[in-house]
């Protein structure tokens, strides 16, 4: 399974933890319960934005390493770091 199709797949079942969550509310489920899955929910998501990070980095910084990428782009490399991890 490529890194894409992992991403994918996760993106997929955090999308049905929200679809759960909606329903929860909907159906006014105990606000603990409901916490609770928002919090799976996040986490889940900041473990899928880690793994496209990993990757933006390991590809940018092989193309600088390389001589392919240049300073500009390490520099937007390290401005999305510091926003991703605000």
């Amino acid at each position: 399974m490529s890194d894409t199709d992992a991403i994918l797949k996760r993106l997929r079942r955090i999308e049905g933890q929200i679809k759960g969550i909606q329903k929860m509310i909907g159906t006014e489920q105990f606000c603990g319960d409901i916490l609770v899955q928002v919090s799976a929910a996040r986490s889940a998501l900041n473990n899928v934005g880690g793994l496209v990070l990993e990757n933006y980095m390991n590809n940018c910084l092989k193309a600088y390493m390389d001589g392919e990428t240049s300073e500009e782009e390490l520099d937007e490399l390290i401005k999305v770091m510091l926003q991703y991890t605000k």
